[in-house]
């Protein structure tokens, strides 16, 4: 689908990722289209998956959910057996908002979202219920400076 991203569709892209409830009079008059050649191009973005939802972004901190926590984890077992268990587990703790399996020393790393020290000790127990690790250790962030789900278009 990359191949065939016009400038237009960027321009809409880079709108929807600033403000998803745009209504198609608003993107249109944004991007230089009108409403139906707009809309038509939403939806051939979204029905291709390039577009995968729409979702609010809500404020941490009014949520009282303001310790983000890097959890490294390690293991010595790296079947797939053990990945799909893991996997399954760890990603249906809500806290994890992000979760990779990475090259190099981390074998994987989560990104937690939790209201304190206390609530990350609750999930840090949950999280080794999941699976047998190796190694696990915590990162607490002292400052988010910069954050965007906006992709470079």
């Amino acid at each position: 689908m990359n191949d065939v991203l016009d400038p237009i569709d960027r321009r809409i892209l880079r709108e929807l990722q600033t403000d998803a409830t745009l209504a198609i009079a608003d993107l249109a008059e944004r991007v230089g289209l009108s409403q139906t050649p707009c809309w038509k191009r939403v939806k051939r973005l979204t029905d291709s998956g390039v577009i995968e939802r729409r979702v609010a972004l809500l404020d941490r901190e009014k949520l009282d959910l303001s310790l983000v926590v890097f959890v490294s984890i390690r293991t010595a077992r790296h079947d797939e057996a053990w990945l799909t268990g893991f996997a399954k587990g760890a990603s249906a703790l809500p806290e994890v908002v992000e979760f990779y399996r990475m090259s190099g020393e981390t074998d994987y790393l989560l990104k937690v979202v939790v209201r304190d020290i206390g609530a990350y000790d609750r999930f840090y127990k949950r999280l080794i219920a999941t699976a047998e690790l190796g190694d696990v250790s915590s990162s607490f962030a002292m400052e988010q400076i910069k954050f965007t789900t906006a992709l470079p278009l």
